[in-house]
């Protein structure tokens, strides 16, 4: 039986080969990014994975946007490694908004924005990215995607919340693929009128390549925001793509 897989994030043209300086990758071979993420064989050791997660509640009906609320919070080993988006561009698509860093371009390409679209009865073709941008030289990469939930983990009910997929260490084995180095896991919540909604976190690298990724659940969508660039420059430019992916936000 064929498992579903999710293409989360690429580049649009091929990264620069890392410097001969670079240190040699760490983990174990693994197919190059884009990142397919199998949703049945995805194993993590638990050697690599870190799950000290605290449970941040923010406010959607604040005017600060999640990762400035996140960057308020005492905690110091991730939250102070996230930026004040409030001043972005804010994108808003279907079922969700996520801020844009400064300089990306959009980079949907037509056949993205016409796809999902059903003609004379024909079957639609789902879309491959809900959202796209990136840097001039598209070394960086935010993206967001959107698939069933049912798709990812089978439930016997309509998963309205990104908790119904599992914990946050299950579902790592749904978003993190198999011989990437995962540096951090966290949850948070968001003040919703019904209530709070779940949001995990996680971000992993392998190939040359850091992942920072944000997933969320609404009405049987898993909605999943994606920033990738070269490990070269994450030390430089990180923080404002692990920013970018902690501004989702489902509306």
């Amino acid at each position: 039986m064929t498992m579903p897989k999710l293409m989360l994030s690429i580049s649009p043209s091929p990264s620069p080969s890392p410097s001969p300086s670079s240190p040699p990758p760490t983990t174990s071979p693994h197919p190059s990014f884009p990142f397919l993420l199998d949703a049945a064989a995805s194993l993590i050791s638990r050697r690599t994975l870190i799950l000290a997660s605290p449970v941040v509640a923010l406010s959607s009906s604040s005017s600060s946007s999640a990762a400035a609320a996140l960057a308020q919070s005492p905690s110091k080993s991730f939250l102070s490694g996230i930026a004040n988006t409030k001043s972005w561009f804010q994108f808003y698509g279907d079922g969700f908004s996520i801020r844009v860093p400064p300089n990306f371009q959009d980079i949907m390409e037509p056949e993205d924005y016409n796809a999902g679209l059903s003609l004379y009865g024909d079957k639609a073709k789902p879309k491959t990215y809900a959202a796209r941008f990136a840097t001039p030289d598209g070394s960086e990469v935010l993206s967001v995607v959107i698939r069933p939930s049912n798709s990812l983990k089978i439930t016997f009910l309509e998963a309205q919340d990104i908790a119904d997929l599992g914990s946050l260490k299950d579902a790592a084995k749904i978003f993190v693929p198999v011989g990437a180095t995962l540096y951090s896991a966290r949850t948070f919540k968001i003040k919703e009128e019904d209530g709070y909604r779940n949001y995990y976190f996680y971000e992993f690298g392998g190939d040359e390549q850091r992942v920072a990724i944000v997933a969320a659940v609404n009405s049987g969508k898993a909605i999943i925001a994606g920033a990738t660039a070269p490990e070269r420059i994450w030390d430089d430019d990180g923080i404002r793509l692990r920013s970018a992916a902690v501004s989702l936000t489902i509306v």
